[in-house]
């Protein structure tokens, strides 16, 4: 694109052309900051929208929902032997639990519509002809949520919910805040739902040429280290929580090495082409 060519104009839907020959990322259209602001506006719009339409469906399931959110604490307790409750310590707390999980779940019902926005607003990132994997790359991070999420409850809650009761004598009785236990689990589920998100975070960043998989061969060292401190900060203080936590991200690094290898666009010089 020459110097004296007017800029590309930027299409309905906030995307924006670009040629596959003559991509290049310092002459490339970058769009005015407020653009980008208003941007980001529409796509939080179009967020909350979503949301509160699904808030609104959840609400009238919170009761079963918090049901099953509460299903593998009340299945330790039950096989512990020992009494136990769950516990409301202010007036408003049982109301503003069962809004807060139908929060919790409508962030995860629109999920597809959230991830939709998010990479519609990096799209402008993306080669021109790759902005058709858009939606395989939604489809993509909804999944890799949900088996996020999934993984959690299934997996982790069974083996650290256990470890939390018995690590006291079975003569404690257990009261727990309804609150507190909600805050706990929806903390835990969402901190896995976006670990899990590695392989896709992955393929954009190599798409866009900032990565590629020399890159993470050699920092695959490091990035252990950094995966084991995240988990031992986002899981229960025990080995065997952050064990499993660390193992998936680890294995999910080393399909991101095999993603990267091959969508990267990054270019390397050649050393044989060097002069000496």
């Amino acid at each position: 694109m020459s110097e004296s060519s007017p800029p590309p104009a930027a299409t309905a839907d906030g995307l924006f052309p670009r040629s596959d020959n003559e991509f290049d990322p310092v002459e490339a259209y970058r769009m005015p900051l407020m653009e980008h602001l208003r941007e980001l506006r529409r796509r939080l719009i179009v967020i909350l929208i979503a949301t509160g339409i699904a808030f609104g469906v959840c609400s009238f399931y919170a009761n079963e929902i918090w049901a099953f959110l509460v299903a593998p604490m009340q299945e330790v307790l039950e096989a512990s032997g020992r009494e136990a409750t769950m516990a409301v310590t202010e007036p408003l707390e049982g109301f503003m639990t069962l809004l807060k999980v139908a929060g919790a779940a409508a962030v995860g019902v629109a999920s597809p519509v959230i991830f939709f926005e998010i990479w519609r607003f990096v799209a402008p990132g993306l080669y021109g002809s790759e902005k058709k994997v858009l939606l395989p790359l939604v489809f993509s991070s909804t999944l890799l949520f949900l088996t996020g999420a999934a993984f959690c409850y299934y997996v982790i809650f069974g083996y650290a919910f256990p470890f939390f009761i018995d690590v006291t004598g079975r003569e404690i009785a257990a009261m727990m805040k309804i609150s507190s236990y909600l805050s706990f689990v929806t903390r835990m589920i969402v901190a896995f739902g976006i670990c899990f998100q590695l392989p896709v975070i992955v393929f954009f960043l190599a798409r866009i040429g900032l990565i590629d998989h020399k890159d993470m061969t050699r920092f695959f060292r490091y990035a252990i280290v950094g995966i084991f401190v995240v988990s031992a900060f986002l899981t229960p203080p025990d080995v065997v929580s952050q064990m499993l936590m660390a193992g998936p991200l680890t294995v999910l690094y080393i399909i991101g090495i095999g993603v990267a290898r091959i969508f990267t666009t990054k270019k390397r010089e050649d050393p044989e082409a060097l002069p000496a």
